[in-house]
């Protein structure tokens, strides 16, 4: 079953639905309930500033219409001493900068202390130059270098006292705003940290409320799988009278039926399958399209193949389709089909019987194929074949030439002794072949029928390859081939046939001897691959064998080069009777060999009788 991803639930769905709501009312009062108090204090604050601004500017007229104005510079210092004082007060009223300007823009007093420097010094701002034009409305927003956000006013100073109208000051106010952004942000994080709580218990008692519908739909759920599965045991609880509970109940009863209907089909297949499974030949089924609809497990096995269901049947048994027409309509009855093994193997004889399958009015609705191995009654039969040709063709040859000769020598060569010396010469050679050729067959048939007893007895390895390596000495010297005996330290005796192991060394050493060039090398070596065994090895530098006839080198009388090896003297059984040997003995041997560098022969033996360890 698909497994449903976490957020594609309905639960998750639901809760999602819920938090969102709440979040967006959320926002939307959030929204509007800040935007309204943010500007109720910038309104509250900007109408105090101005109130302020309004009585400092008062003052400042009064001031400076007044007769100490005009007084002369004892005068001045006085009104720029009650102008400080003035904008000293408001400031410690305000937390503002205050300045006061006379008509040319030139600053007469400032509530900054630190700032005294800035007396009698020009403010060209473009606030204070609108309010020297006698514009009254200079209010503006501006933010510092330390990016504070301040509230700017320039209110001109008129004097009225002679009849007319003249600006005489600006009075000059920069307010900072910050108080009143600290509140807005302390109001939002109030305002956040509701919406958060607020957001958790949305989701609690989103989970709560989605569990109470999604619950009844996971039992449904599971109960469908269950029924899927063929568990018909379980039932979904019904947790009320509602929509869903009457759909539980629903499915309960389907649950029930289907499972009776499911119980009589399931017993046919069981026994159908029970049969197809214990049948030692393959079965294979397919419809009326020739799609596989039914195969048994050794069907499977034959054809190669883990799934074959859907499948078109000829390509599936490797049949082509006008044949297989012809055995589904009886035109044939069976065929042989050649399936190869895997990894080069070799090949799988089917014996494929197919019959059709027919409807109740006769018309063919399908067709079922039987598969038999014939695989290894062909090879029996082909080994058996090629066996009688070999020996037939082995001993064919030197009857031909001791037919030849004899006849030679009755037609008048026995008259003349040298002559007739050297013909007997070939046919006491050529006996001596087939003798030797059916004492090999004779020594393989004994192993075959395990009718060659086995004399182990403790043997000197070391003692035994040195002789072997005498024994050849002689025809190593003729063909100026070295030699070397390699024993590995710890090796000392070992139990087996020595006659017979001697017998596997000569046919190794003959052979090595035989296809090594003049001036070449052999060496005989023993190692010992684990502490029970020891491995013999005879190693010669010679021509080697092709790759694609080494699997093939340990057959019988199996041939690299036929005519050179039949000109030699083998007869092809050598490598054959050693398998045999050594295999009796419970050991292995293999062969690995390069073209023109060489070819290594290993045997490998328990050191002790039976096995049995050191």
């Amino acid at each position: 079953m698909k497994r449903t991803r976490f957020f594609h639930t309905i639960q998750v769905k639901l809760i999602i639905i819920y938090v969102l709501l709440i979040l967006i009312a959320m926002q939307l009062i959030g929204v509007y309930f800040i935007s309204t108090t943010k500007n109720s204090l910038t309104r509250s604050f900007s109408d105090n500033l101005n109130d302020q601004v309004n009585m400092l500017t008062v003052l400042v007229e009064d001031t400076l219409t007044s007769e100490r104005a005009e007084a002369g510079e004892a005068a001045d210092a006085e009104v720029a001493e009650d102008l400080g004082n003035l904008v000293s007060s408001l400031f410690n009223i305000s937390q503002a900068e205050i300045q006061v300007l006379d008509a040319s823009g030139r600053v007469l007093a400032t509530s900054e202390p630190d700032r005294r420097d800035i007396i009698g010094r020009k403010n060209t701002t473009l606030a204070v130059s609108r309010a020297l034009q006698g514009i009254r409305d200079n209010e503006e927003e501006i933010i510092d270098a330390d990016n504070v956000r301040k509230k700017v006013i320039a209110r001109p100073a008129f004097d009225t006292s002679r009849g007319q109208s003249r600006v005489i000051g600006v009075v000059y106010v920069v307010a900072s705003m910050e108080d009143l952004y600290a509140t807005m942000r302390g109001i939002n994080r109030i305002f956040v940290t509701g919406m958060l709580i607020a957001l958790g218990l949305t989701g609690v008692l989103g989970v709560l409320l989605a569990h109470t519908i999604t619950n009844p739909i996971k039992g449904l759920t599971r109960q469908a799988t269950a029924v899927a599965e063929g568990r018909f045991d379980e039932q979904v609880p019904v947790y009320g009278d509602d929509e869903i509970g009457r759909l539980s109940e629903a499915f309960n009863y389907m649950t029930g039926r289907l499972q009776e209907a499911l119980s009589a089909n399931e017993e046919e297949k069981e026994k159908l399958a029970s049969i197809l499974a214990n049948m030692s030949d393959g079965v294979v089924a397919a419809d009326e399209n020739g799609q596989v609809i039914v195969t048994n497990r050794r069907a499977r096995e034959m054809l190669g193949v883990k799934h074959a269901l859907g499948k078109p049947m000829d390509e599936l048994l490797g049949i082509p389709k006008d044949q297989l027409h012809k055995l589904q309509t009886g035109v044939e009855h069976s065929t042989i089909v050649v399936r190869p093994l895997p990894d080069d193997g070799g090949e799988w004889l089917m014996h494929v019987t197919l019959t059709p399958i027919y409807r109740r009015d006769r018309t063919i609705s399908g067709a079922i194929a039987v598969l038999h191995d014939v695989t290894e009654q062909e090879q029996l039969e082909r080994s058996r074949r090629e066996f009688v040709a070999n020996v037939s063709h082995e001993l064919r040859t030197p009857l031909t030439t001791i037919k030849s000769y004899v006849e030679a020598l009755d037609d008048g060569a026995l008259e003349e002794p040298e002559l007739a010396k050297r013909f007997v010469g070939v046919i006491r050679g050529e006996s001596n072949r087939m003798i030797r050729l059916v004492n090999d067959l004779l020594h393989l048939s004994r192993l075959d029928s395990n009718q060659e007893r086995l004399r182990p007895i403790e043997v000197n390895v070391r003692e035994m390859l040195e002789e072997v390596s005498d024994r050849f000495s002689f025809q190593m010297k003729q063909k100026g081939i070295g030699g070397s005996v390699l024993i590995e330290d710890g090796i000392e005796t070992a139990w087996f046939d020595r006659d017979q192991i001697d017998q596997v060394l000569d046919n190794l050493m003959s052979n090595a001897i035989k296809y090594t060039q003049d001036g070449g090398h052999i060496e005989i070596a023993a190692r010992k691959p684990t502490p029970d065994t020891v491995s013999i090895s005879v190693k010669d530098n010679g021509m080697g064998i092709p790759e694609k006839d080494q699997a093939r080198i340990f057959e019988r009388f199996y041939r690299v080069d036929k005519a050179r090896s039949r000109n030699m003297g083998g007869t092809g059984l050598g490598l054959s009777i050693a398998r045999e040997i050594i295999k009796a003995h419970g050991g292995t041997i293999e062969l690995e060999s390069e073209l023109n560098r060489g070819t290594t022969v290993t045997f490998t033996l328990p050191l002790r009788r039976g096995g049995d360890a050191e």
